[in-house]
């Protein structure tokens, strides 16, 4: 039984919302607001967030990097508006997965379930070592020299892929396919911006190594000696 967080201000959106996840056998915990979904997020054990974009007081923009220094589990935004530019802040905040309003209730449930079960197969895997870099599946973080960098479960998903493939060049495609599992027309510009996530927190973690290179109309390759 997965445990699912809503956030929501619309009490009809989160009925619906609920009373669907619960057929499906999840867990839910329901909350109208921002500041009582960090309150669940600081005592509940979850396996995932559905977070509503627009809401008074706390957005969801806030609550999702609020939720980011307490947990790691994937945060699935809803939002009203489709646009690029909306899609990259909700993945720049932290966000794993956007889904616009209107939406379908079985497209919900398998987004979900597919970064929920995604996470979960990249724990059963051993550490990883390459020149220094420490890539820690249980831990979802990345340490190198002492220091640590921490992920959202998407951009440790892309990470571990790419790492547990070392010289393979991927495609947007086939990491569309692979790892974020949604249309790749759906998907660019959010594999996009969370590569650049990715190797922002790398580059920060270790200074002067190149982990993940980009191959022009190519994809991306991670260079790195085991051991």
């Amino acid at each position: 039984m997965y445990r699912v967080l809503l956030v929501d201000d619309d009490p009809h959106i989160l009925r619906v919302n609920e009373a669907y996840l619960k057929k499906r056998g999840y867990q839910v915990y329901s909350v109208q607001d921002g500041v009582a979904a960090l309150a669940v997020a600081e005592t509940a054990e979850l396996d995932a967030v559905i977070l509503d974009v627009d809401m008074p007081g706390l957005d969801g923009i806030t609550v999702c990097r609020r939720l980011r220094e307490l947990r790691t589990v994937p945060v699935v935004f809803l939002s009203a508006y489709a646009k690029t530019d909306d899609r990259i802040r909700g993945l720049q905040a932290g966000g794993d997965d956007y889904l616009a309003k209107p939406y379908s209730l079985v497209e919900l449930e398998l987004r979900l379930r597919l970064r929920i079960e995604g996470g979960r197969a990249v724990k059963r895997r051993e550490v990883l070592y390459f020149d220094g870099l420490e890539i820690d599946p249980e831990l979802r973080e990345a340490r190198c020299g002492g220091e640590i960098a921490s992920f959202t479960a998407l951009e440790f998903d892309l990470l571990a892929f790419l790492a547990q493939h070392p010289g393979q060049v991927f495609s947007y495609a086939q990491l569309s396919e692979q790892v974020w599992r949604t249309p790749i027309n759906q998907g660019l510009h959010n594999i996009q911006v969370c590569m650049a996530r990715v190797r922002q927190k790398l580059d920060a973690l270790a200074p002067g190594r190149q982990y993940i290179e980009t191959i022009r109309r190519k994809g991306y390759c991670f260079r790195g000696k085991k051991g």
